[in-house]
């Protein structure tokens, strides 16, 4: 049976993980997309099948209210707007690893709790 995790070093984890959550910058989640269109001007270079088309031109596709909607990205913002998708991930990643650390030291707590309390028990005895 493996030994119990130490509440120490958990809670110290859970620490050090509340420093970069307070550290997350501007976010927003989504995908970023590159398109290229067709114009379908007679004689525009975009009607040769070999030509991708005009662009690229760039989109957000993200959900709100249940509803998938889609933004313009203009090039001038595109840096930025791939800096706030990675910092979302990056905000993803520390609540996921939050929750979980957190549900470990509640647990390991509470086993330490029961040991306590079996002890105590004993020593009535």
């Amino acid at each position: 049976m493996p030994a119990p995790p130490d509440p120490a070093a958990l809670q110290q984890r859970l620490d050090l993980i509340q420093a970069q959550l307070a550290s997350i910058g501007e976010l927003r989640p989504g995908s970023l997309n590159r398109r290229f269109l067709r114009c379908n001007k007679p004689g525009c270079r975009c009607s040769d099948p070999a030509h991708p088309g005009h662009g690229p031109y760039w989109s957000l596709t993200f959900k709100s209210g249940g509803k998938t909607v889609t933004r313009s990205i203009p090039p001038a913002a595109l840096e930025r707007t791939r800096q706030q998708l990675a910092e979302y991930q990056r905000f993803r990643s520390l609540t996921a690893e939050f929750v979980e650390l957190s549900e470990r030291l509640c647990h390991a707590r509470l086993a330490q709790s029961a040991s306590a309390a079996a002890e105590q028990a004993k020593k009535k005895r």
